[in-house]
């Protein structure tokens, strides 16, 4: 069967490289000569057991995670690591530093409340999340056991473009919309975490990279599948894992290294929000109000000068097959969420249509 041709633009689940959805589909039915789809597949098997060294391989190759640092693949989505992370991390009474920059990170500070000590170390509330603090801003505990940030706030539109400074204090970060976007070094973490939906695989997993001195000490009574220590002593098949999930991320994970790696990715991804930045800036119809230091590269939302028009658009850029375009409920307006697996003819393809649409509504 022929799929439709459209470009994706949801925020997640998001759109998957067209090749790995190809494979999956081709794979789907005989899973290397097993007779059984993945899907049926034991995630005892010495099927799945080579499926999960190569994931785990090759994700340390794409972001040269060191020997000391564990990889889970965990169920749950980021949003259940907002708990997990300081329920592992923060034993003893220890206190959370958090960075707060828009609704998710705000979601992580209200979860971490109900585990732990929480200190609000620098905000950008009342500039609306528009900008993201600097380092002069914080107002760190005297020895936290972290400090957290979410990297890109996909609802608002704002990223970190460097990570932050924070001496030896380990940073526990969500990466779910920009992590394989962009280098980073891994050693400055404590904890990296990444729903999968965005940049990896379908919804449902969630990779956690977590620092193997870090774990282990949790705090009482901590359910024993919530445990990083239990997760990794088990290579995250403590109970059964999200087996398909894993499948395409690691299906995913070997299509950036084909495509030349994060470099490879981060070329891509500057590429294309400049374009479409540019033309957003350029237009005196279509305005961002984030400041331009700290515009995502993955979650572009926009307005139109004109809201009531706002349905008119989304209808038209359906017609034109470009989905997914309606902003957040919270935000409105519109946002184009391009992820690694956006081509450049997609990006293109939208700045077309909002030019043509400027000439004929504007």
């Amino acid at each position: 069967m022929t799929k439709k041709q459209v470009y994706n633009f949801a925020p997640g689940p998001a759109m998957l490289p067209a090749e790995v959805m190809a494979q999956v589909q081709a794979e789907f039915l005989d899973y290397h000569g097993a007779g059984m789809s993945i899907v049926e597949i034991s995630h005892r098997s010495k099927e799945f057991a080579a499926l999960a060294e190569e994931s785990d391989r090759d994700l340390r190759a794409l972001l040269d995670i060191p020997g000391n640092y564990k990889i889970l693949f965990l169920q749950g989505g980021a949003t259940s690591q907002f708990a997990m992370a300081p329920m592992n991390l923060l034993a003893g009474g220890r206190t959370g530093d958090y960075l707060h920059t828009g609704i998710w990170s705000g979601k992580a500070i209200e979860e971490a409340r109900k585990h732990g000590k929480v200190n609000v170390a620098a905000s950008s509330e009342k500039q609306n999340f528009m900008v993201i603090p600097g380092r002069d801003e914080y107002r760190l505990s005297e020895d936290p056991a972290y400090v957290y940030y979410a990297a890109n706030e996909t609802i608002g539109g704002g990223e970190f473009q460097t990570t932050p400074d924070v001496g030896n204090i380990p940073l526990v970060s969500d990466m779910t919309s920009n992590i394989l976007s962009r280098p980073i070094d891994v050693s400055r973490f404590g904890a990296i975490i990444a729903g999968a939906q965005k940049n990896i695989g379908p919804a449902g997993l969630v990779v956690v990279i977590v620092r193997e001195d870090l774990i282990g000490k949790p705090s009482a009574n901590l359910p024993t599948l919530y445990d990083y220590a239990v997760m990794a002593k088990e290579g995250s098949m403590y109970n059964t894992p999200s087996t398909f999930g894993w499948y395409v991320a690691g299906l995913v994970f070997k299509w950036i290294l084909k495509q030349g790696g994060v470099a490879t990715m981060e070329h891509n991804a500057i590429a294309r929000s400049a374009k479409l930045y540019q033309a957003i800036d350029q237009s005196g119809f279509y305005g961002n109000p984030v400041a331009p230091e700290f515009r995502s590269r993955m979650n572009i939302p926009f307005t139109l000068a004109d809201e009531a028009l706002n349905d008119v658009f989304l209808k038209e850029a359906k017609a034109a097959n470009l989905v997914e375009l309606k902003g957040h409920r919270s935000v409105g307006g519109m946002r184009a969420s391009m992820y690694n697996a956006m081509p450049q003819s997609g990006c293109d393809a939208l700045i077309d249509f909002m030019r043509d649409f400027e000439k004929r509504h504007g």
